[in-house]
């Protein structure tokens, strides 16, 4: 028996997912994530399997930003591999019908040296309090910035229309 060569779709963004060239970030999107909901960053390991990382995440001139003391992290191997990343926020609010409202983010990231106590004691007052001290040693490591350009966002909420 022959086989019948399987045609693929050409992948088209869905209605759901705003792609972002050029643009800045929404302000409802930039609201939920300067909020201090947890970013869920997406990186792709060497085999091309996902590696989930929580991370405090900030804006900073239109890019998301996070702090990262030590250079053994998975995720930075990852990223210095392969820019390409997916970062995912829970909100709170409710939409119809009945769905949670979460924004993802698809982006570049690329990563800078240095920087990353700063951020994170920037980050502390947002997502541990206004008088914390992050992190909690003295003289921390420089560490590593990942920065974020936004591509595309989806969801459930005002980013996905």
């Amino acid at each position: 028996p022959t086989s019948t060569p399987t045609r693929r779709r050409r992948s088209r963004p869905s209605a759901s997912c705003r792609g972002l060239k050029n643009m800045e970030l929404l302000t409802e999107a930039r609201e939920l994530i300067e909020s201090g909901a947890l970013g869920h960053l997406v990186t792709l390991n060497a085999a091309g399997s996902p590696q989930v990382s929580c991370v405090w995440v900030g804006v900073d001139d239109g890019q998301l930003v996070s702090g990262h003391l030590s250079a053994r992290q998975q995720k930075l191997r990852n990223v210095r591999r392969d820019p390409r990343v997916t970062l995912s926020f829970e909100g709170t609010s409710i939409h119809p019908p009945g769905l949670k409202e979460y924004l993802v983010v698809h982006g570049t990231a690329r990563i800078e040296p240095g920087g990353a106590p700063e951020l994170l004691q920037r980050l502390a007052r947002v997502y541990l309090g206004p008088d914390v001290k992050f992190p909690p040693m003295d003289d921390p490591p420089p560490g590593f910035v990942i920065r974020t350009t936004p591509e595309r966002l989806g969801g459930v909420g005002p980013w996905a229309g």
